[in-house]
């Protein structure tokens, strides 16, 4: 299924966005020897765009959210975190972000608990993947586990552009 007017728009799109990363983690804030597989697969994911920053910071909404206004302030087209959506109380990610977004892209949620759901069955409630936008940045929130933050980077990485391009305007 094609649409001219969407073919369009990522024909207009940019093909490099700036992106900033952050896992959410307190293991792996607290161990700095504890390898980061899922923030490492979004970094090797965004090799054809320019990474403005990459940072582990333990699940803490205040820490968070100066993170996201500092790689706005370094201009961050486009910022992905991983980790800190799950349903424990530690789990700030979602309830932190969803009070910055001045839009909220649904479908990226909808289709991630969709493909999950293909995957791993009834165990997709679980999942709480959203997306946003933010001072024309586009915000995405992924699970921490590195099956998640695959199919998440899927979704996405071929939208990235289009989703810069209408964030900007």
């Amino acid at each position: 299924m094609t649409s001219k007017s969407m073919d369009e728009h990522r024909r207009k799109s940019p093909i490099k966005v700036k992106i900033g990363v952050i896992t959410l983690s307190d293991s792996r804030y607290n161990k700095s020897n504890e390898e980061d597989i899922s923030g490492n697969i979004i970094l090797e994911s965004i090799d054809n765009h320019e990474l403005v920053s990459y940072n582990i910071i333990p699940d803490d909404g205040v820490e968070l959210l100066k993170l996201v206004e500092d790689l706005i302030d370094v201009g961050a087209d486009v910022i992905i975190t991983t980790g800190g959506t799950g349903i424990g109380e530690r789990d700030i990610t979602i309830e932190t972000l969803r009070t910055l977004f001045e839009k909220e892209l649904d479908g990226f949620g909808e289709i991630f608990r969709y493909e999950t759901y293909q995957e791993l069955g009834y165990g997709a409630l679980l999942t709480r993947a959203t997306a946003g936008v933010y001072k024309k940045t586009v915000i995405i929130a992924m699970p921490g586990s590195p099956n998640a933050v695959n199919l998440g980077m899927k979704i996405v990485l071929p939208e990235l552009g289009h989703l810069v391009k209408h964030a900007h305007n």
